[in-house]
């Protein structure tokens, strides 16, 4: 499903991720769930780790964050309802500075591929003959690689812009307007630079010292302008649909600038993925009808209607996908709030001891309430039990049940003030040992790596649930529904566990001071040093054969063949070896 050169490119002995719309590679970008790992394997490169999320969040709620919210774009048109329905953002389409002249001609469909790409190849000889520059725009890498070798075949000059060459792409692009320059691009098409008929008079220039080499270039570059003016401007072809009208749009508007001449074109075959999942069985109708033969196009604007339509249906749907994962995250965006306001005020915050106490009260409140039920009779009490999960969760080692036996006063209410005064002395002990300003850095860091490690744990465990949440329909419930309620109660489950681990760090955290003899630097010695190391026993069980730095001896030689945990086992029982005298015991 994922093929080199078009989803993905190597470079420097890596996997690089190559945008689908844009065509620009991403580097330090990983898929998940060990599919990276897998196209590394396949690829035969270095198998790097598995990347774990520390934060996400979608573009969406991201731009939501701002107070205000605009844009400017070429192409914004075509995607109105979208911006308006998430961001409840109106789309004005603004005039052109100069009246469009550029000539958009219909689509030529063809039978198969082979046949378009022969078009392609003669349409731009035809536009190099008139010194007309093209630019042809390619879906993949893998298409724009292809058509190079076909013009590289048909001796034609050219340029190719794709992922691979992206250092060069302003140099390429300021060159593409030059007469007779011949460029293949994959989407992303040298956007951000204007290709200037004639070429890029600013460029020239920045090369030139001299004044009158400079007022050379200007004549120079007139000439070049004009040639390609008469030519007809800068011809687009586009070597098939792409999925959003919004990047075809992108590529026809790279000619007709400023009231520039330009013409675009867009080469089609059944064969093209829009083509044949949408439009294909349509049109071959129409072209058997037609009798057509080998090489010959179909040109109508039915046919571009047609596949204007398909591409409707691809937007709608990939909205569709966008505002579903949309309404799954805006239930993680309420949390992803609460938790980073609370990462930031520890992070502003001085002093979070108030907090570290209320946390410290409730906590250790929960354990005594499980133990201990509240308004309870003595009889109900679990003593032993609570006394094993205070050592277990806080390492404290109370005589709960001594207290008790000594005193018959001790009722539910002092029993617990008991207890949290024997938790806040603990906590008071490691204070006085390092200095209350050391203690609230601790309480601090503490509390920002335990909020880290848990949020990053339970980002995982949302991603799985979204995941699998689309089962519930099965049983006739609401996966929405059911995403929203399991969300909650893992984000309740979240903020108790991280309460917990806080205590439990604080509390179980030991404190040692060294003895000023411990700490002071050696005295100089003539003597050389020696480090032995103390004699271990062999795993095999004969310690004659170590020395005392632990080193074997001698090495143990197995005696005859090797015998395979599932080969026939050499006694001649009929079991698998591991079934029999190699069973490990």
């Amino acid at each position: 499903l994922f093929q080199l050169n078009v989803d993905y490119i190597i470079s420097g002995g890596e996997i690089v991720i190559v945008d689908e719309f844009t065509g620009r590679t991403m580097p330090g970008r990983r898929w998940s769930e060990g599919l990276h790992q897998a196209i590394e394997a396949k690829e035969g490169v270095d198998i790097k780790p598995e990347n774990q999320t520390m934060a996400s969040i979608t573009f969406q709620n991201y731009f939501r964050l701002y107070d205000k919210l605009s844009g400017m774009t070429g192409t914004a048109d075509t995607e109105a309802f979208e911006l308006q329905q998430i961001y409840d953002l109106e789309v004005v389409v603004i005039p052109t500075n100069m009246p469009a002249i550029r000539k958009d001609e219909n689509d030529l469909v063809y039978m198969s591929e082979p046949e378009k790409y022969d078009a392609i190849v003669e349409d731009i000889h035809e536009a190099q003959k008139r010194q007309q520059p093209v630019l042809v725009g390619t879906a993949s890498i893998d298409t724009s690689e292809i058509l190079s070798k076909l013009l590289t075949e048909a001796k034609i000059k050219h340029e190719v812009l794709n992922a691979k060459q992206h250092e060069r792409e302003a140099n390429i692009i300021e060159n593409a307007g030059r007469p007779g320059a011949v460029t293949i691009a994959t989407n992303m098409a040298g956007r951000g630079t204007d290709i200037v008929l004639g070429g890029s008079l600013d460029a020239a220039l920045s090369l030139l010292d001299d004044e009158e080499a400079k007022a050379a270039e200007k004549a120079d570059w007139q000439k070049r302008h004009e040639v390609v003016v008469a030519a007809g401007g800068l011809h687009i072809i586009g070597t098939e649909r792409h999925e959003s009208r919004r990047v075809d749009n992108q590529l026809r508007g790279r000619s007709g600038r400023q009231g520039d001449p330009g013409s675009s074109r867009f080469f089609l075959s059944l064969e093209d993925n829009l083509m044949r999942i949408f439009a294909s069985e349509r049109v071959k109708g129409i072209m058997q009808k037609l009798g057509m033969e080998k090489g010959q196009a179909i040109e109508a604007k039915i046919v571009s209607k047609s596949i204007e339509n398909a591409q409707r249906k691809v937007e709608g749907h990939n909205y569709d996908i966008r505002k579903n994962l949309l309404e799954y995250d805006d239930v993680a965006n309420d949390q992803r709030k609460v938790v980073y306001q609370q990462r930031s005020e520890l992070l502003e915050g001085e002093d979070v001891q108030e907090s570290v106490e209320s946390i410290r009260y409730d906590v250790v409140d929960s354990i005594i309430n499980r133990y201990v039920p509240p308004q309870s009779l003595d009889e109900q009490w679990d003593i032993p039990g609570l006394t094993a999960s205070l050592e277990e969760e806080f390492g404290i080692v109370l005589e709960i049940q001594s207290w008790l036996d000594n005193d018959d006063k001790l009722f539910e209410e002092p029993l617990r003030e008991r207890i949290q005064t024997e938790v806040d002395k603990t906590l008071k002990t490691k204070e006085s040992l390092i200095g209350a300003e050391n203690m609230r850095k601790l309480e601090r860091d503490v509390m920002l790596h335990v909020l880290d490690e848990e949020w990053k744990e339970h980002l995982a465990s949302m991603d799985y649930l979204r995941q699998s949440v689309g089962l519930r329909g099965y049983a006739q419930k609401n996966p929405k529904q059911e995403y929203k309620r399991e969300a909650f109660e893992m984000f309740e489950d979240l903020l108790d566990r991280i309460k917990l681990k806080v205590v439990s760090f604080l509390l179980k955290i030991q404190i040692t001071q060294e003895s000023p003899e411990e700490i002071a630097p050696p005295e100089p010695s003539d003597t050389p040093m020696e480090y032995s190391h103390a004699k271990a026993s062999n795993i095999l069980g004969d310690d004659s054969s170590q020395n005392a730095a632990g080193n074997t001896d001698r090495t143990y030689q197995r005696i005859g063949e090797k015998v395979g945990r599932n080969d026939p086992c050499p006694c001649g029982s009929g079991k698998k070896f591991k079934q029999c005298h190699g069973q490990l015991k």
